[in-house]
């Protein structure tokens, strides 16, 4: 066998790992793409976050294990409810484009002067986090989740986007999606929910586990949201 034949018999095994491994790398790129369309026509039905939640519970022995969710129709989820969601959670979300960079600056600036640092994530980020990736704080997972996102924000409208994040946010140990969520806690449909009640949901958002729509924290929080609830989200002219 010549040395030339060697030579490409030597590279070849390398040349064909770097065709793979940059294959893998493409793929994974563009993954997000079709999985993100088709969230334009389905509710996904289970999540990341739910299967974590699931996990949790079996661990700790609670009934059911699996968290209770039913999935509605935007016209099944009381319009006070989506406003009271957007005030708690992201009232400028029909303004950016999937990051808000003046909440991530103020969180910034809150950092640098000594207070608890207070999350900047979007619903558009929150969905992306609930439906395909685990907790944490890693640069991994934000970085993974910032991607995710920008594919969101490019094929699926922010109406839809936000009829995600209602049906599969979660609202109590074990409640996800606000028709459970409206069930469990006053004891009536989401399309029946009052402002208040919509209010007193919103608040608990940020740590549904350990706060309850009736307890003092969301009364706290609801008397803060029900005055932006007043006027229509602010949106892009």
């Amino acid at each position: 066998m010549s040395a030339a034949l060697r030579a490409r018999g030597t590279r070849s095994p390398v040349r064909t790992w770097l065709r793979r491994a940059f294959i893998s790398i493409v793929v994974l790129l563009i993954l997000p793409l079709p999985l993100c369309l088709l969230l334009n026509v389905v509710q996904p039905p289970t999540t990341a976050m739910m299967l974590a939640r699931t996990w949790d519970r079996w661990t700790a022995n609670k009934e059911p294990a699996y968290p209770r969710r039913r999935v509605v129709s935007r016209d099944s989820v009381a319009p006070a409810l989506r406003r009271a969601v957007l005030a708690s959670e992201d009232d400028r979300f029909y303004l950016h484009h999937g990051f808000d960079f003046e909440e991530i600056e103020k969180a910034i600036e809150r950092r640098n002067r000594g207070r608890p640092m207070r999350g900047a994530s979007t619903i558009s980020q929150q969905v992306v986090k609930n439906v395909f990736l685990w907790e944490g704080r890693s640069w991994v997972r934000k970085g993974i989740e910032a991607y995710i996102t920008v594919w969101l924000e490019l094929v699926v409208p922010k109406d839809r986007i936000l009829d995600l994040y209602v049906n599969l946010a979660e609202w109590g140990d074990g409640i996800f999606g606000i028709e459970a969520a409206a069930q469990h806690h006053f004891r009536k449909s989401a399309r029946r929910l009052s402002r208040e009640e919509s209010a007193r949901l919103a608040a608990v958002l940020p740590s549904p586990v350990r706060w309850s729509p009736r307890g003092s924290v969301a009364s706290a929080r609801a008397a803060s949201i029900l005055p932006r609830m007043v006027y229509p989200a602010p949106r892009t002219p």
